[in-house]
Parts: C-alpha cells; structure tokens; sequence
C-alpha cells in the first residue's frame, strides 16, 4: 500500500497538514478523489448513516454532493495525538430550492500507518442562513484560497 504522508504520530505542523489537505479535497466534491485518502475497508458515521469502505464513499459523497449545491467547506485542527485527529469544521451550501445553510461539526479522525483514514465519526448541526450571510466566497470546486479566512477568523 502507498503512504499517504504526512503519517502518524502526528505534530501540531503534520496534523494541520492533513486537515488542510482533507479540506482540500473535499472541496473538489470529487468522490473518487476524496475516497482515495481511505482505507479500502474505512469505517464512517456520517448524521446517522453508517458508512463501510470507499464504493460506499464514494455512493455517499455522489449523493451529498448532488442534494448540497456550491458546496464550500473549512476544516480546523481541534486536537491531535498519535494516530488521531480531532476536527471541527462548517461548510456551505444550498438546495436545488436555492435555500443556504450553514452546516457545523466535528469529526474523529484515525489513521492507518500508511496517513490513510481507517476511521471517520461526525457530528453535524445545519442551520439556515440567507444567501447575505454567507461567509465562504471562493471560486467553486476549488480549495480555499490561502488569503480566505479560516473558522477562528470569522468567529465560527
């Protein structure tokens, strides 16, 4: 199996890393890419849908990313040691309605030896929001810019 680095034990530099990269990923809304980053048995519990090996995430992910539209999302360090990460993170977006929301969570990360995702617990709260009190402006499908603000920088 190929090494996803950085790898285990993580330090404040290496987790960060990985979040950003994760982040980064995600906001491609590419399911195939994004299932990459996973142990092909990886273990998720996503809301209340349980989640067991990358077809699934990438089933999942095709499904999110058709039902929440201009998705952008932003992700944090919490915490760190060893093998795991904790994350908390809100993202973006609207229905097919062109209603917006403001989703927030926080995820559990646990990764194999090789920087893969064996396991991935989330926690997720969606708030409406008007399309005037969106935060995230960045081109779509794309990662955040560098100069775009973080969670803590906007009071998230």
């Amino acid at each position: 199996m190929e090494d996803r680095p950085p790898l285990p034990p993580f330090t404040a530099e290496t987790a960060a890393q990985k979040v950003r990269m994760a982040e980064n990923a995600w906001n491609t809304r590419d399911p195939q890419k994004v299932a990459l980053a996973y142990t092909p048995d990886s273990a998720w519990r996503n809301r209340d849908l349980f989640i067991n090996g990358r077809d699934e995430i990438v089933e999942f992910l095709t499904m999110k990313w058709s039902r929440e539209l201009d998705y952008r999302l932003i992700k944090e360090v919490w915490a760190f040691r060893d093998n795991r990460i904790a994350v908390r993170f809100a993202y973006e977006c609207r229905d097919a309605s062109g209603q917006w929301f403001r989703s927030y969570g926080n995820e559990n990360w646990e990764f194999d030896e090789h920087g893969l995702m064996r396991r991935r617990l989330a926690s997720i709260n969606d708030l409406r929001i008007a399309e005037s009190d969106r935060l995230y402006h960045w081109d779509s499908c794309g990662p955040r810019p560098d100069d775009h603000p973080g969670l803590t920088e906007l009071g998230l």
